[in-house]
Protein backbone atom coordinates (compact mmCIF):
# COMPACT_ATOMS: atom_id res chain seq x y z
CA UNK A 1 0.00 0.00 0.00
CA UNK A 2 1.01 3.46 -0.84
CA UNK A 3 2.61 5.74 2.14
CA UNK A 4 0.58 7.89 4.29
CA UNK A 5 1.59 11.24 1.99
CA UNK A 6 0.88 9.55 -0.84
CA UNK A 7 -2.80 8.59 0.40
CA UNK A 8 -3.39 11.16 1.51
CA UNK A 9 -2.45 13.33 -2.29
CA UNK A 10 -4.34 10.25 -3.63
CA UNK A 11 -7.87 10.53 -1.49
CA UNK A 12 -7.65 14.03 -2.23
CA UNK A 13 -7.11 13.60 -6.03
CA UNK A 14 -10.41 10.64 -6.34
CA UNK A 15 -12.10 13.39 -4.60
CA UNK A 16 -11.70 16.25 -6.87
CA UNK A 17 -12.43 14.42 -10.16
CA UNK A 18 -15.08 11.83 -8.60
CA UNK A 19 -17.60 15.37 -8.41
CA UNK A 20 -20.55 12.89 -7.94
CA UNK A 21 -21.97 11.43 -4.73
CA UNK A 22 -22.67 8.09 -3.88
CA UNK A 23 -25.94 8.21 -4.26
CA UNK A 24 -26.39 10.58 -7.85
CA UNK A 25 -23.39 7.94 -9.14
CA UNK A 26 -25.38 4.88 -7.83
CA UNK A 27 -28.80 6.54 -9.86
CA UNK A 28 -26.78 7.20 -12.56
CA UNK A 29 -25.44 3.30 -12.94
CA UNK A 30 -28.81 2.19 -12.48
CA UNK A 31 -30.01 4.52 -15.32
CA UNK A 32 -27.12 3.78 -17.51
CA UNK A 33 -27.94 -0.06 -17.20
CA UNK A 34 -31.59 -0.16 -17.57
CA UNK A 35 -32.71 -1.47 -20.94
CA UNK A 36 -36.62 -1.91 -22.05
CA UNK A 37 -36.63 -5.52 -21.28
CA UNK A 38 -34.38 -6.29 -18.12
CA UNK A 39 -32.88 -4.40 -15.71
CA UNK A 40 -30.17 -5.31 -13.43
CA UNK A 41 -30.19 -5.54 -9.34
CA UNK A 42 -29.02 -2.45 -8.18
CA UNK A 43 -25.93 -3.56 -6.91
CA UNK A 44 -24.74 -5.04 -9.94
CA UNK A 45 -25.75 -2.00 -12.08
CA UNK A 46 -22.99 -0.37 -13.83
CA UNK A 47 -19.46 -1.38 -15.30
CA UNK A 48 -17.08 -3.04 -12.56
CA UNK A 49 -15.02 0.07 -12.18
CA UNK A 50 -18.29 2.31 -11.61
CA UNK A 51 -19.46 -0.15 -9.22
CA UNK A 52 -15.98 -0.04 -7.20
CA UNK A 53 -15.91 3.90 -7.58
CA UNK A 54 -19.34 3.85 -5.64
CA UNK A 55 -17.54 1.59 -3.14
CA UNK A 56 -14.76 3.89 -2.65
CA UNK A 57 -17.15 6.57 -2.33
CA UNK A 58 -18.66 4.48 1.07
CA UNK A 59 -15.28 3.78 2.48
CA UNK A 60 -13.37 5.42 5.11
CA UNK A 61 -9.42 6.24 4.28
CA UNK A 62 -8.77 4.07 6.60
CA UNK A 63 -10.57 1.14 5.10
CA UNK A 64 -9.09 1.39 1.37
CA UNK A 65 -7.73 -1.81 0.20
CA UNK A 66 -4.60 -2.10 -2.17
CA UNK A 67 -6.80 -2.58 -4.88
CA UNK A 68 -9.16 0.53 -4.49
CA UNK A 69 -6.10 2.36 -4.53
CA UNK A 70 -5.26 1.20 -7.86
CA UNK A 71 -8.87 1.86 -8.72
CA UNK A 72 -8.56 5.22 -7.78
CA UNK A 73 -4.96 5.74 -9.59
CA UNK A 74 -6.65 4.54 -12.46
CA UNK A 75 -9.44 6.40 -12.01
CA UNK A 76 -7.86 10.12 -11.26
CA UNK A 77 -5.46 9.08 -14.74
CA UNK A 78 -8.34 8.27 -16.93
CA UNK A 79 -10.70 11.26 -15.83
CA UNK A 80 -7.38 13.08 -16.59
CA UNK A 81 -6.90 12.41 -19.49
CA UNK A 82 -10.83 12.53 -20.85
CA UNK A 83 -10.63 15.83 -19.23
CA UNK A 84 -7.92 17.02 -20.78
CA UNK A 85 -9.37 16.27 -24.32
CA UNK A 86 -12.43 17.78 -23.56
CA UNK A 87 -10.44 21.15 -23.21
CA UNK A 88 -8.55 20.65 -27.00
CA UNK A 89 -10.45 22.79 -29.59
CA UNK A 90 -12.75 20.29 -31.84
CA UNK A 91 -15.74 20.55 -34.09
CA UNK A 92 -19.24 20.43 -32.39
CA UNK A 93 -20.00 17.22 -31.84
CA UNK A 94 -22.75 16.65 -29.79
CA UNK A 95 -23.19 12.54 -30.17
CA UNK A 96 -19.13 12.11 -29.08
CA UNK A 97 -19.68 14.44 -26.15
CA UNK A 98 -22.38 12.80 -24.88
CA UNK A 99 -20.63 9.57 -24.99
CA UNK A 100 -17.63 11.47 -23.41
CA UNK A 101 -20.00 12.63 -20.67
CA UNK A 102 -21.21 9.85 -19.57
CA UNK A 103 -17.83 7.82 -19.46
CA UNK A 104 -16.75 10.18 -17.26
CA UNK A 105 -19.82 10.10 -14.76
CA UNK A 106 -19.78 6.14 -15.45
CA UNK A 107 -16.22 6.78 -12.94
CA UNK A 108 -18.39 9.29 -11.00
CA UNK A 109 -17.19 12.44 -13.01
CA UNK A 110 -19.57 14.75 -14.23
CA UNK A 111 -18.22 17.31 -16.27
CA UNK A 112 -21.26 19.81 -16.36
CA UNK A 113 -21.32 19.73 -12.72
CA UNK A 114 -19.06 23.05 -11.19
Amino acid sequence: MADALELDALWTDFHRVVNMTSAELAAWLKVRDAAEETEPLPEQAGTPTGQRVLAILQKRRTDLTDDDVRVMYEVVDTVGDLVDMENEPEPETAPEDTRRRHRLMTLGHDPLKP
